[in-house]
């Protein structure tokens, strides 16, 4: 977390910080970022981003917590809903709720994707700390519940596939922004709904009549 001096700043000032932090981690990963550049850029002296910030990771962290709260605001609705949609029509919801963040904050989608990729645990785990934990937590949930309620095999492996659909939420958004118009809702839609298809029925062949 930035200390108190960050945010005793003029908002102005903070907005170019941020802005000029967050470009560096869309054009190099965390490890190859530089406090030099971010500082250059800001137009800042180099000790006073540690009068803001502990370091580069307390920096990184701050920037994927505020990913994190604008994509909860998305999420909001979906969740209102949870008793009313079943499983399906859930995962539906919240795959194009992920593809609208990343249309509309590509830079956050961008650094978040490339940091879940990079698959440098330890730090994950000091960046994240339990949120990773409670996203699939969360997908469990919705298993769980779609179990009870006779949509979903209860065979499966709840927590596997909680982290097969969770990492599919990830990839189809960067799919879409990489591949298909990024305006087109109606083709945004039919991306899901193929992803979807696949979810729910599987690549296995099927025989005539089933």
């Amino acid at each position: 977390m930035p200390k108190s001096t960050f945010f005793n700043l003029p908002e102005e000032k903070r907005e170019k910080i941020l802005q000029v932090a967050i470009d560096e981690f869309v054009q190099y990963s965390y490890h190859q970022a530089s406090i030099n550049r971010i500082v250059e850029e800001a137009e800042i002296a180099k000790g006073s981003f540690y009068q803001y910030f502990e370091d580069k990771k307390d920096l990184f962290k701050y920037i994927i917590e505020k990913s994190g709260e604008k994509k909860l605001e998305y999420l909001g609705h979906i969740l209102k809903d949870l008793e009313t949609l079943n499983f399906f029509q859930m995962i539906r919801e919240l795959y194009i709720t992920g593809i609208r963040f990343a249309k509309e904050h590509p830079k956050l989608s961008a650094i978040a994707d490339r940091f879940m990729k990079d698959n440098d645990r330890k730090l994950m785990e000091e960046i994240l700390g339990d949120s990773k934990y409670k996203g699939q937590q969360l997908f469990q949930g919705l298993l769980i519940r779609g179990i009870q309620k006779g949509e979903i095999d209860p065979k499966i492996d709840v927590e596997l596939v909680a982290v097969l659909v969770m990492s599919m939420n990830l990839s189809i958004s960067e799919y879409f922004l990489k591949e298909k118009k990024k305006d087109d809702l109606m083709e945004m839609m039919d991306v899901v709904d193929k992803m979807l298809y696949v979810i729910e029925n599987g690549i296995k062949a099927k025989k005539e009549g089933e």
